[in-house]
C-alpha cells in the first residue's frame, strides 16, 4: 500500500488499548494505523553469493519494526530479499532459500495485508543455522528473549513454524515432496509437486551421504558437484510460483511447549524491551520553547 505523500503530516499511530489476549491484531491497516509499503527499493540484482534473487518467484518481504530500542511503530516498511538475508548468514546455502520460500507461505497466511509486523512474531525452526539464522532474521525472534525455539521433532528440521501472538494464530511451512534432499528426514505436510525439477533429488540425497559424512572423504569432484546441485535447484525451484514447491498449514490449538525442545531454550528469557512503547501516543501539541 503506497500513500500519498499529501497525507504523510497526519499519519498517527494509535494502537493505546491493543491487547495480545484479545485474538484481534495489534492493528488494522488503514484503520487505526497507517504504513506506507513499497517505498523501498528490493535488492533483486543477483551476484556471484545470490545469483537467485533475479529469478522471478524470489521473495521479497515488507518488514514492520519499531525505531530504536525504545521506540514506536515505524510509519513504513523496508523490503528484505533472500540476497540481504545471505549477507547476514555468511553464505549462500540452500537451506537459506528453502526458509524464506517456506515462511513467505506462512506470512501470507498471518499478515495478508502483507506486512510482517517482527513485535508480534514466536518461531520455531530446526537447528542448523541455515534455517534458525533466516527465521530470527525475518521475525526478530530470538533465543534470549524466550520466542525463538527448535522442534523437539527432528522430522521437522526442515520446516519452519511462526506464531502470531496477537492474533493467535501458528503455521507450519514448509517444502513439498518432490523437492526436499534431506537424507532420511521425511515431508511433514503431504503436499506434493507437480512439476518436474531439473536436479534428480535422490542424486543430490546420495551425494549429500557422502559430501557431509563427518568422517568420509569426498572427492574434490564430489564437492564441487553437490555445490552445482544446489545452485541449479534453487533457481529451478524460483523459476516457479512458490505455492507450487511450498505449503502451509495452519496449526489449531496450539501450545508453545508441545512443539519446542526444552532442553535448548533459556530457562530465564531476556525480557525484550524494543516492543514495549511500539503503541505509545504522540505528544499532543508540538514543542514550544520557553522563553
Amino acid at each position: 500500500m503506497n500513500i500519498n505523500p499529501f497525507y504523510l503530516g497526519a499519519i498517527l499511530l494509535i494502537c493505546l488499548n491493543a491487547s495480545s489476549q484479545a485474538q484481534e491484531p495489534t492493528y488494522k491497516q488503514g484503520v487505526n494505523i497507517f504504513i506506507e509499503t513499497g517505498v523501498t527499493k528490493p535488492d533483486r540484482t543477483p551476484t556471484w553469493y545470490a545469483p537467485m534473487v533475479a529469478m522471478p518467484y524470489a521473495p521479497v518481504f515488507e518488514i514492520l519494526a519499531t525505531r530504536g530500542t525504545q521506540g514506536r511503530y515505524y510509519q513504513r516498511t523496508y523490503a528484505v530479499t533472500i540476497k540481504d538475508m545471505i549477507k547476514w548468514h555468511g553464505h549462500d546455502c540452500e537451506g537459506t532459500t528453502h526458509a524464506a520460500n517456506s515462511m513467505k507461505m506462512a506470512f501470507e497466511i498471518l499478515f495478508p495485508d502483507g506486512i510482517i509486523d517482527r513485535s508480534v512474531l514466536k518461531a520455531i525452526s530446526g537447528t542448523g543455522p541455515c534455517w534458525s539464522d533466516a527465521v530470527a532474521f525475518l521475525t526478530g525472534a530470538r533465543i534470549q528473549y524466550g520466542n525463538l525455539g527448535f522442534f523437539k521433532n527432528k522430522n521437522y528440521n526442515h520446516a519452519v513454524l511462526l506464531y502470531r501472538e496477537d492474533t493467535k494464530i501458528a503455521v507450519l511451512a514448509t517444502w513439498k515432496k518432490g523437492i526436499n534432499n534431506i537424507p532420511g528426514e521425511p515431508v511433514v505436510l503431504p503436499g506434493k509437486i507437480k512439476w518436474t525439477p531439473k536436479v534428480n533429488m535422490q542424486e543430490v540425497i546420495n551425494l549429500k551421504k557422502e559430501v557431509k559424512n563427518s568422517k568420509g572423504h569426498p572427492t574434490p569432484y564430489q564437492v564441487d558437484l553437490l555445490r552445482f546441485y544446489q545452485w541449479k535447484h534453487i533457481n529451478d525451484v524460483l523459476s516457479h510460483p512458490l505455492h507450487e514447491s511450498y505449503q502451509a498449514k495452519v496449526i489449531k490449538n496450539f501450545k508453545w511447549d508441545d512443539w519446542v525442545d526444552k532442553g535448548k531454550t533459556f530457562t530465564n528469557p531476556i525480557k525484550r524491551g524494543d516492543i514495549r512503547l511500539k503503541n505509545y501516543p504522540y505528544r499532543k501539541t508540538p514543542i514550544v520553547e520557553s522563553k
